[in-house]
């Protein structure tokens, strides 16, 4: 056989286009080509976009998760309608707020056999506004309190155990007020008897009173950061409507920082994710649903670098120390006296951002 028959040969050329097939395979390997899935588009609040948090799932799965950050209920939804559909795959949402969502066409049921509910603090499953008609299109997957939040070497902590503490004279100029109408106002029912849930016009009035004698012991009202700060800083000793989400992140750099759920209760917050109907990674989505449901996504999700939290699910891989700044043994007895979020129709909710902003302007 000559040389130039050999080079002719069908098994030659086929040893040979194999050969660089696979060595382009490679490329596209390194590259992150074909080999990694669809990426994963996540709307999220910002304790979801630690590496912590986002690594393991992505190296697990050979996934990129890109993630845009997002306050409220309100600003995710109008991210939403200014997306295509299917630019989205899942959403992190207040628990109270799923029905919108499912009321605008945006979700997809979630598989109930496929998720860990059985493992859920059985209060925090929020089945009222997760289930839809019978359909499940959210899971809680962090909670906390909109409650007292306190420097223990400044105040006495037995008085934390009463809301009535808010407005004594014994702590004037020492409080701040966390700037969210909603967790405060449900304190503020609460300081005065009222159920969250059964708010109505006629209880403004008391609600008003109630929010001119707090700020008239505050020292100052401010978002997120300016009141963490002020209680972290010593600026002020007591912040209303504070919780875990304040003190248990910063546990390590102050000690002194706890919360307190009050004889007449707390205001519970809770944020659940859901998968939108038109992702183009369904699977990948619910993946990412069940990896932080999981024992260690619920962990990573928790201690997040932004804000703690408690995870939903009771099995959480939490070390002892974090289980002791998230009073974690404390929960069942701390959910028994929580209260949801106030939730008022449109008419009410206008009414009470007026309250709110009337007590912001009180002198």
């Amino acid at each position: 056989m000559s040389m130039k028959s050999a080079s002719m040969n069908p098994l030659s050329i086929l040893k040979s286009r194999l050969r660089t097939a696979c060595a382009a395979t490679a490329l596209l390997l390194a590259a992150g080509g074909i080999a990694q899935a669809a990426d994963l588009n996540a709307l999220i609040w910002c304790d979801h976009s630690d590496p912590a948090l986002l690594q393991p799932f992505e190296q697990a799965n050979n996934v990129k998760v890109n993630v845009k950050e997002f306050e409220g209920t309100g600003a995710g939804l109008a991210i939403v309608e200014q997306s295509q559909p299917g630019d989205w795959d899942v959403m992190v949402i207040d628990s109270i707020d799923v029905p919108r969502g499912v009321e605008k066409g945006l979700f997809e049921p979630l598989p109930e056999d496929k998720l860990p509910l059985a493992d859920m603090f059985p209060q925090v499953k929020m089945d009222g506004s997760t289930v839809v008609g019978g359909k499940r299109y959210g899971i809680t997957e962090k909670f906390g309190y909109n409650t007292i939040g306190y420097n223990k070497t400044k105040v006495d902590p037995a008085d934390m155990q009463s809301l009535a503490s808010l407005t004594s004279d014994k702590y004037k100029g020492k409080v701040a007020i966390y700037d969210y109408y909603l967790p405060v106002i449900g304190m503020a029912a609460l300081a005065i008897g009222k159920k969250t849930a059964d708010l109505t016009e006629a209880d403004l009035p008391a609600l008003k009173a109630e929010l001119l004698k707090m700020k008239a012991n505050a020292k100052l009202v401010g978002e997120v950061t300016a009141s963490q700060t002020a209680l972290a800083t010593g600026e002020v000793d007591i912040l209303v409507g504070g919780g875990e989400w304040v003190t248990a992140g910063l546990a390590k750099e102050n000690p002194a920082l706890d919360f307190s759920i009050p004889k007449e209760g707390a205001v519970l917050w809770s944020q659940s994710l859901a998968m939108f109907k038109d992702s183009k990674n369904k699977d990948m989505a619910l993946k990412f649903i069940q990896y932080i449901m999981s024992p260690e996504g619920q962990a990573r999700l928790a201690t997040s670098s932004c804000y703690w939290g408690m995870p939903s699910n009771t099995k959480a891989a939490l070390t002892d120390d974090q289980k002791k700044v998230l009073r974690f043994d404390e929960q069942p007895e701390f959910l028994a006296r929580a209260q949801a979020y106030p939730a008022p129709n449109a008419d009410l909710d206008k009414k009470m951002q007026d309250m709110w902003t009337e007590m912001l302007q009180a002198k």
